[in-house]
């Protein structure tokens, strides 16, 4: 297995809209997925409609790009990558 820190940053532009299609490829990958942590702006007078979520990504390089890509293939959903090597 790889002994790498994954890392995706993926940005959803429009969470009302994409968040069910993100959260089926979040479970489609499940086993993958070592930390998630959400960002988005919120206080006593807005939510955010956009927001940021981190991914420590357990696996191969080549499983972690097969989730970019289907992250990627939803609309106004945008992936990056950062590996950290060992």
């Amino acid at each position: 297995m790889n002994d790498d820190h994954i890392i995706l940053g993926v940005h959803i532009t429009d969470r009302l809209t994409e968040a069910a299609a993100v959260q089926k490829v979040f479970t489609d990958f499940g086993c993958n997925i070592k930390t998630r942590i959400g960002l988005h702006d919120v206080d006593e007078k807005v939510c955010s409609p956009s927001g940021v979520v981190l991914l420590e990504f357990f696996g191969s390089d080549e499983e972690a790009a097969a989730m970019s890509a289907k992250l990627s293939a939803i609309e106004g959903v945008h992936v990056q990558t950062m590996v950290f090597r060992h």
